[in-house]
């Protein structure tokens, strides 16, 4: 009997080769946990937000609808990674989620299901009772939670949003018909301590439902601040999209001058397109970021991008842009 039966298993297998098996499989799972490393490589390092000055955030949908279609989880994740201290425009049933890693919500959104929230808003006195009921519920919300912030909508010119062609809302009803519905409500933002921030929305891209919004009454800038300045409350502001007022008004460095007292939050994307904060699109951010400070904003800039490709690094990289 040779010194090989004599140390080989029931199988027939022999200690020198178990031991060689052993040692193939330890290195392909170090080879497995070496690639794992590799792909959360990108969190592994240093947060991105180095200065400060710009307080950044980041907004779910954009990362739960498209691309790698990331969980809250995964978001409030990578916010932390990224060194952010805000994940924004959830409802309350997303504040325990972010509780969980510390962080705020620079913006609470509101609740109309089932439909869009910037569909109906306050420019049509029949939504009134939802409108004013979800606006309410986000106030107590956010101010339960410590937030500052409520989006808030003007609404389309249609009355019945199913039906874009049929009776329309001018542009001068909507607006005294909003500043109406604002007066309604803005005495309980004031007693909580919430800013309601209404949004501009471009209604020029009709290519997809979150790169345009054609029917929306609230398209210019000058048009959602004449409606804030005759509500006459600091407690409703501006909702400053750089993306939409690039696309309807344009002169963006120049608005941030002129508009900044009545600035309450700002969102921020590529334009064309809605894609990433690179060199394929026609905006220069460091210098919109620098004119937001010199402005003495003290808000948070969201980032609000539809992920082209691998979506860890482009919302690195935005980051990185916005933090002059």
């Amino acid at each position: 009997m040779n010194r090989s039966s004599m140390t080989s298993s029931p199988a027939g297998v022999t200690r020198r080769q178990m031991l060689r098996r052993s040692v193939s499989i330890a290195a392909a799972g170090a080879a497995i946990l070496s690639g794992a490393g590799r792909l959360r490589g990108a969190e592994a390092e240093a947060p991105v937000v180095s200065k400060g000055r710009i307080k950044q955030s980041i907004v779910p949908w954009c990362w739960e609808l498209f691309g790698e279609k990331w969980s809250l989880d995964r978001i409030c994740q990578v916010a932390r990674s990224l060194g952010l201290t805000s994940v924004e425009l959830t409802t309350a049933a997303g504040f325990p989620t972010l509780k969980k890693y510390g962080l705020t919500s620079a913006i609470v959104q509101i609740n109309m299901d089932p439909d869009p929230p910037f569909l109906k808003g306050f420019n049509n006195p029949d939504f009134w009772p939802k409108v004013m009921k979800a606006t309410e519920e986000a106030i107590d919300a956010a101010a339960a939670f410590g937030a500052s912030n409520v989006i808030c909508f003007t609404g389309y010119s249609a009355k019945d949003p199913a039906k874009p062609d049929g009776a329309r809302i001018s542009l001068e009803k909507g607006a005294r018909n909003c500043v109406a519905g604002f007066k309604k409500i803005i005495g309980y933002a004031e007693q909580k301590k919430v800013t309601l921030c209404l949004e501009m929305l471009n209604s020029r891209d009709t290519s997809h439902p979150m790169k345009g919004h054609p029917g929306y009454q609230g398209d210019h800038t000058d048009y959602c601040i004449d409606i804030i300045k005759k509500v006459g409350s600091p407690r409703l502001k501006l909702l400053f999209d750089v993306y939409h007022v690039q696309i309807m008004d344009g002169d963006v460095i120049r608005r941030i001058q002129q508009f900044k007292e009545y600035i309450g939050h700002v969102h921020v994307a590529g334009c064309p397109g809605r894609g990433e904060l690179d060199q394929t699109q026609e905006l220069n951010f460091p210098p919109i970021m620098r004119a937001l400070i010199e402005a003495g904003y003290q808000g948070y800039v969201g980032q609000e991008f539809i992920p082209t490709r691998a979506p860890l690094q482009g919302l690195r990289e935005a980051v990185a842009l916005c933090d002059v």
